[in-house]
């Protein structure tokens, strides 16, 4: 036996003509709420409860009440976890996940260029001059363009060290600044 189409799309009706379903709304409660030790939970410390629990997006980035030393600290820490975080056994070189996400194709170069990137604008939003700004865009479009030859562009990659300078350049810039 086969289901007709009028039966995959609408309910089944039983033969009284009512819907075989109960009716249910969310005000009429088949019995006491009870939470996870037993005791019954009142309907009105739920409301009040449901009342005050809310979030509020788009009012305020969690990175946006930062200060001027935090986000130059946070600059610097995904910087060095770009560029230097790790140390080759047995040798002095340090390398980070810049090199690391670098060897996928293509998609990685991509993302470590776009994160360089994201680094350089927040060094403008310090208010890095257009001249500081410039710099670490040329660093970044180095990294990048030569990141991108397999192999050897990851080489390049951590021994350039594109943001490490960018934060070098930017930490230059600052220190010529009157403290405010």
């Amino acid at each position: 036996m086969t289901m007709s189409d009028d039966d995959i799309l609408a309910p089944r009706r039983s033969r009284t003509g009512s819907s075989s379903r109960a009716p249910f709304s969310g005000k009429e409660a088949r019995g006491p709420i009870i939470d996870q030790e037993g005791h019954e939970i009142r309907p009105e410390s739920l409301e009040q409860g449901f009342r005050e629990f809310g979030f509020e997006f788009g009012q305020a980035s969690p990175f946006g009440n930062l200060t001027r030393e935090q986000r130059i600290a946070r600059i610097e820490a995904i910087a060095k976890l770009l560029d230097v975080a790790f140390i080759l056994p047995g040798t002095n070189i340090r390398y980070g996940i810049d090199g690391l996400i670098g060897l996928i194709p293509v998609v990685g170069d991509i993302i470590t260029t776009a994160i360089s990137l994201w680094l350089v604008r927040e060094a403008r939003a310090l208010g890095a001059p257009w001249h500081i700004t410039a710099r670490m865009l040329g660093n970044v479009a180095l990294d990048g363009v030569v990141g991108l030859v397999p192999f050897a562009g990851d080489a390049f990659d951590v021994m350039f060290r594109a943001n490490m300078r960018n934060v070098r350049l930017l930490r230059r810039w600052l220190e010529k600044q009157p403290r405010m």
